[in-house]
């Protein structure tokens, strides 16, 4: 099914953050109360044709600081051969098993090629018995955790794009704006354009029987902090009250 256009008329809301009156969150209420949901394994075709079993994971993932490699580190150490298909066999795992360097020098997820296919060390292919995907997301899972605890942060926060921009105004006074929407194929960079499927703007993956701002309650507020995902869930149910008059997602079902 094709995606839609990636401009189409859109439904913000901005307001002070609870927590810090400093800071202003812009927040796309066409895309957060959407429909859409992750379809891996479900129908999702992967962005590179060669590599149609392995969702968004094929390059690998960029670390968004130190902090957040330290924190994927402490549980990479507790993947068993049993839970990550290409776990180092017999001896204990070391940094360089799974941190590489892009082109510029940034930090991330090694990616490996198997049977063809290349995707980030982490990724069980299918037909691994520990079970297909991300072996920290089954980590997560098996320890009750929710999978953001263990998985670098933008693999956990798309498709949901954090931004951040100072604006002064006409009085001269200054705040910090937080704007959190779709993560859509620009998020990429330039390289967005060239991907061969990509999700958040398919009517294939716009199959939730609840909105984003619900389903993913848990990253939002790792995002935005409680006292503001509540203010925000305000916002999203008079959104969905005035759907007739305000603008929707476009893949949403009609």
């Amino acid at each position: 099914m094709p995606e839609v256009p990636l401009d189409f008329p859109r439904a913000w809301v901005e307001f002070v953050n609870p927590d810090d009156a400093e800071e202003v969150l812009r927040c796309d209420l066409t895309w957060l109360t959407s429909s859409y949901s992750c379809i891996f394994g479900q129908g999702c075709a992967g962005i590179y044709a060669s590599a149609p079993d392995v969702g968004c994971c094929t390059l690998g993932a960029h670390f968004s600081d130190e902090d957040d490699e330290e924190r994927v580190a402490a549980y990479v150490d507790q993947l068993t051969p049993e839970l990550w298909q290409l776990r180092p066999a017999g001896r204990k795992v070391k940094r360089s098993d799974w941190v590489a360097k892009d082109d510029e020098g940034e930090r991330k997820t090694l990616a490996v090629e198997v049977d063809g296919q290349q995707a980030c060390v982490f990724h069980n292919r299918p037909g691994f018995e520990g079970g297909a995907g991300c072996a920290l997301h089954i980590l997560a899972l098996q320890q009750g955790r929710n999978p953001l605890e263990t998985k670098p942060d933008v693999c956990w926060q798309l498709p949901l794009r954090r931004t951040f921009r100072d604006v002064e105004r006409q009085d001269g006074t200054t705040y910090t704006e937080v704007s959190i929407g779709e993560y859509d194929r620009r998020g990429w960079g330039p390289g967005g354009h060239d991907l061969d499927w990509y999700c958040t703007g398919n009517p294939v993956a716009h199959v939730a029987a609840e909105p984003l701002y619900l389903t993913s309650r848990a990253e939002l507020v790792a995002l935005m902090g409680e006292a503001a995902y509540a203010e925000l869930a305000h916002h999203c149910e008079a959104h969905l009250r005035s759907r007739s008059l305000l603008a929707i997602h476009p893949a949403d079902p009609h």
